[in-house]
């Protein structure tokens, strides 16, 4: 059976192409079969990015499937680099053709297995994880990513209660020895952990 956290789901083509508002700014986004949330914004991923507040620096996008969220942060932050990653094949090459799409030029964006192949530090890793690979997948994500923020950088996660977003909250907190719920709405949690500098 193929997953959008995958690397290359076997499936046939049916691209779907739609409009995205947010803060005033249009984007346009093409999807396609085997990609995460194809036909809209997917809840979660719209509350993420109405709540973060102004980005600086090098900015992550782990498991970035189509794009919207990185696409959309490089947009409403022009002054940042953002780094853009997903295992699956695809939606890889659909979040190049939206950043095309929509005119955007501060993305890099390339096919990784978590951080596999990148290299660097971040002001702030975001990610709407994909909860239903599991635990054993997901949460060594959370380890690798205090090792690839800067201090005082953040780690910007939406998970859905019911997927297990308490859990992700005391298993941050094991990490980053902090976590806090930035915003509750529709049944998801919004999860800020700081990387602390070392004393």
């Amino acid at each position: 059976m193929s997953h959008y956290y995958t690397p290359d789901p076997r499936l046939p083509h049916d691209i779907e192409v739609f409009t995205y508002e947010i803060k005033g700014k249009k984007l346009q986004f093409a999807t396609d079969a085997g990609v995460f949330s194809r036909q809209k914004v997917d809840y979660g991923s719209n509350l993420l990015l109405n709540f973060l507040p102004p980005l600086e620096g090098r900015v992550l996008d782990l498991g970035c499937g189509y794009g919207p969220i990185g696409i959309c942060l490089a947009v409403l932050n022009p002054g940042i680099e953002v780094t853009m990653v997903d295992i699956n094949r695809r939606a890889v090459a659909l979040a190049k053709e939206n950043a095309r799409a929509n005119g955007v030029n501060n993305v890099r964006i390339f096919e990784s297995d978590g951080f596999a192949a990148v290299s660097g530090s971040f002001s702030a890793i975001v990610s709407n994880p994909p909860i239903r690979a599991g635990k054993k997948v997901i949460y060594p994500l959370f380890e690798q990513s205090c090792e690839y923020l800067d201090a005082g950088g953040s780690l910007w996660l939406v998970i859905q209660k019911k997927q297990g977003a308490a859990s992700a909250v005391a298993k941050l907190e094991s990490i980053f020895a902090n976590c806090s719920v930035e915003d509750k709405s529709g049944g998801y949690w919004l999860l800020r952990s700081i990387k602390t500098p070392a004393k």
